[in-house]
């Protein structure tokens, strides 16, 4: 990995690299791209997606009931609590959610475990071309 690490920074090559470590793929990459069932669920650049991702954890509510630009990707509940990983470019002021940070982990397992009917991406599945 060093070697193809020192190529790359030398030559200014673009490499894809395919890994469930997403330690390695964070450790030696700038841009992810998530698949599921030959769907891009979510791509971007590193460090973007881990600054538009919280944890907002809060007095159970609908998720529905949040503001628009917030993204729900999972959510889990309690009787009294809800926690929800959201997708957000604007900053969550509502005082009732404790807003906590994510790693790259966090966010590619919450996108894989997602059930298939919560996929709203209606776009075709990729295709292999010949």
């Amino acid at each position: 990995m060093q070697d193809l690490m020192e190529a790359v920074a030398e030559h200014e090559l673009s490499v894809v690299l395919s890994s469930h470590l997403v330690s390695d793929v964070e450790r030696a990459c700038d841009y992810v791209i998530v698949l599921v069932d030959s769907r891009v669920l979510v791509a971007g650049d590193i460090d973007d997606l881990v600054a538009c991702h919280h944890r907002l954890t809060g007095p159970r509510r609908d998720p529905d009931t949040l503001p628009a630009g917030q993204h729900v990707i999972t959510a889990s509940h309690t009787d009294r609590q809800t926690t929800l990983l959201v997708r957000t470019d604007t900053a969550v002021h509502d005082p009732s959610w404790t807003v906590s940070p994510l790693g790259l982990e966090d966010i590619v397992l919450a996108y894989m475990t997602r059930p298939a009917d919560a996929v709203r991406d209606t776009r075709p599945a990729l295709e292999v071309l010949r």
